[in-house]
């Protein structure tokens, strides 16, 4: 089956090498055929010739490809160009050439949410809440991000040179950082303690080339460490390579147990079956690990194979909320302009033979986290006052209502039960008095988040997690 898709593909690609081919020779030979569809031909020399606004070959040879991929209806199948292909694959590799720093973008500016430990910028002293001002001599105000990150990146070894604005100090600052290879760390574990039992927790933050070799070390550490039993945390985990998550699935699951099922285009179904570890004795000992998975609704496609696998197998108590509902499988394939086009080619089934395309996971024990904690950390930053409109009020509102204050709108209005929220705010932070919405606010507001969600004690859906597994434990079932 693989095959018959394959050949089917390459002729498309043949016209679209045609179409390449064609560009690539240059401007005088436009009346040869570009493909050996006519309208093609026709659209592409009317194009080129007649339109007002003046475009180059090569870019309506890759629009004409990501039209055709965008008439499937498919937000998962797609064209790429060479760059945004490059940048794909990054995302998912186990390293990253960079600065080593989250970026965010607020109103237009780029601020730095926090530089990666022992990172080129951590080490060049760059803080939280600086914001981009040049890099290389490049402004980059009315940039995107898209355009900001590939001015960043790099070749690992070379220099790049930024001016930041540090606001707390309000000057400019000149800093040069040698790009070097991030490693991008999927897993993490810890371990806790529960009335005398040890439970393992293992997140995991999206399924690359080397999830599953983390995952195996990080829980043959939690094995040799005592753990009892499990917990999986794959919330907002977005999915990745299928092949990691049928590793990890197989050192769950017993040897040859069916953990999915793949259906092609025609309907035809295979079963996907697991393949234990190599190490006995490593799989002997998973598979003998009590086991809690939690979700969110942003756990998709290959968190969501896990999810049914385990779940459709007994194998794991699933707690959290429905989640994301992504039942397609993506491949690959290069084109010869550099660029690659990336199509749906399978339904993936859970092993009851569920389609979950648009539904998500059902968990055993739904929880919803409180407000405060479903909130990300924001570097907001400017001055507000009453009357004021913006989409950084309304983000003050929402963490002012979630901490207990009155607030009536989340819109972003700046209204009068707002200003009181704000001033009781500022009196119980010890902030100058007032009703302004100014950095010194918003700095607040911020550690306010930060300190609430570092606190594991609100996080709802893992405290469930821990306490049934502590029952499953105690009561042995």
């Amino acid at each position: 089956m693989r095959m018959s898709r394959f050949l089917l593909f390459v002729a498309v690609c043949a016209a679209a090498g045609g179409i390449f081919y064609f560009v690539q020779s240059g401007k005088g030979e436009s009346a040869e055929p570009v493909s050996d569809k006519k309208p093609i031909d026709e659209a592409y020399e009317l194009i080129l010739e007649k339109a007002v606004h003046r475009v180059g070959g090569k870019d309506l040879v890759e629009g004409a490809v990501r039209g055709m991929a965008d008439v499937l209806n498919d937000p998962y199948s797609t064209y790429m160009t060479e760059e945004e292909a490059a940048a794909h694959q990054e995302s998912l590799s186990d390293e990253r050439v960079g600065i080593g720093a989250e970026i965010a973008e607020s109103r237009g500016r780029f601020i730095i949410v926090a530089p990666v430990r022992n990172s080129p910028a951590e080490k060049a002293g760059i803080l939280p809440y600086d914001e981009i001002v040049r890099v290389d001599g490049e402004r980059v105000d009315g940039k995107t991000m898209k355009e900001l990150l590939s001015l960043i990146k790099g070749k690992e070894g070379t220099d790049v040179a930024m001016t930041i604005f540090r606001p707390d100090e309000d000057r400019h600052l000149e800093v040069t950082m040698k790009r070097s290879a991030i490693p991008v760390k999927t897993v993490s574990s810890r371990l806790v303690e529960k009335d005398g039992y040890q439970i393992g927790i293992v997140s995991i933050s999206m399924f690359g080339e080397e999830t599953a070799a983390e995952w195996e070390t990080h829980t043959k550490k939690l094995i040799g460490q005592g753990a009892d039993g499990l917990i999986i945390d794959v919330r907002g985990n977005p999915g990745g390579y299928l092949h990691s998550v049928s590793r990890i699935a197989g050192s769950l699951l017993r040897e040859g147990t069916v953990f999915a099922f793949m259906q092609n285009a025609e309907g035809v179904k295979e079963p996907v079956r697991s393949e234990a570890p190599k190490d006995d004795e490593y799989g002997k000992a998973m598979r003998g690990m009590k086991a809690v998975l939690i979700q969110d609704k942003g756990s998709a496609s290959a968190s969501e194979v896990l999810s049914g696998a385990l779940q459709g197998n007994g194998r794991a108590f699933i707690i959290g909320t429905v989640s994301f509902g992504k039942g397609t499988v993506q491949e690959t394939w290069p084109l010869s302009n550099g660029g690659e086009v990336k199509l749906s080619t399978h339904k993936w089934l859970t092993p009851s033979g569920e389609w979950i395309h648009g539904k998500g996971i059902k968990p055993d024990l739904e929880s919803e986290q409180q407000p405060l904690y479903g909130l990300p950390v924001m570097p907001v930053e400017g001055s507000f006052q009453p009357g004021d409109y913006g989409e950084d009020v309304g983000y003050a509102q929402r963490v002012l209502a979630a901490l207990g204050y009155d607030v009536t709108r989340e819109d972003g209005y700046y209204d009068e039960t707002t200003l009181k929220a704000v001033e009781r705010f500022r009196d119980n932070e010890k902030l100058e008095p007032g009703g302004a919405m100014d950095d010194a606010f918003f700095r607040a507001l911020r550690a306010k988040v930060i300190e609430y969600k570092s606190d594991e004690k609100n996080d709802d859906q893992l405290q469930l997690a821990v306490g049934y597994m502590k029952h499953v434990l105690k009561s042995g079932n």
